[in-house]
């Protein structure tokens, strides 16, 4: 619901700038925009991480509390041809996770929570699909694999849950899957686009007692997520 809040607002701002791109003649910006070799540009953006548990019994032993983050990076665009272009977006992403039981979340502040904080480095290489340009705009999906550094992990901590530090897996690998459309203003190429992100590997370290609460139950731990990004080009 936020994520769809925020981009209302984003459109309510640029709304007559957009409408003006629907027009049945409009007159044509950037004529020349997807014709170089090379292209560069930026993004900014929103986040909301969340972690999909797989355990070993059946119950749910944790629960996740999501939040709003953001993201800021750099885009390097090789255009392959006419309606594909290889994508490199190194990029930095901000997040907090609070995990904890039921009860917790239910206002019983006395039960146990950690909050995980974590800032990603992202490093995704992406194949970028899109339909033939229509006036001043052009659909398109976006897709590809990415690895990220998690400068919060606590990997080398030779602390665990018992005093209180959470614990994971510093290199994630991912699959990323989105849908954007470009549209051609009079002096940029504005494009609002969201993408699901979804970790391949299991990050979580265990802790060094086999039955904690917090990762004696977990078979498996992997981040998913969604972006949503407005990239300048």
């Amino acid at each position: 619901m936020k994520q769809i809040l925020i981009l209302f607002t984003v459109f309510v701002f640029l709304g007559p700038t957009l409408r003006a791109q629907f027009n049945e003649k409009p007159v044509l910006n950037l004529q020349n925009e997807d014709k170089a070799l090379l292209n560069w540009g930026y993004f900014l953006g929103f986040n909301q991480y969340d972690f999909k548990f797989n355990y070993k019994e059946d119950t749910e032993d944790i629960l996740v509390r999501k939040s709003i983050g953001f993201n800021v990076g750099l885009i390097g665009e090789l255009r392959l041809n006419k309606f594909m272009d290889l994508r490199f977006e190194p990029g930095l992403h901000y997040n907090q996770r609070d995990l904890g039981s039921r009860k917790f979340f239910e206002g019983e502040e006395d039960e146990a929570v950690r909050e995980i904080k974590s800032t990603y480095i992202n490093f995704p290489l992406l194949l970028k699909v899109s339909t033939k340009r229509l006036g001043n705009f052009k659909p398109f999906i976006i897709g590809g694999a990415s690895t990220s550094l998690n400068l919060g992990s606590n990997e080398k901590s030779v602390e665990d849950n018992a005093s209180g530090t959470f614990r994971m897996k510093k290199n994630t690998h991912y699959y990323e899957l989105g849908f954007g459309i470009d549209f051609y203003l009079e002096y940029f190429k504005f494009s609002p686009s969201i993408r699901g992100v979804f970790a391949i590997n299991d990050e979580l370290i265990r802790d060094k007692d086999p039955n904690s609460r917090w990762t004696g139950n977990i078979d498996t731990m992997k981040t998913r997520g969604l972006f949503v990004n407005f990239t300048f080009e």
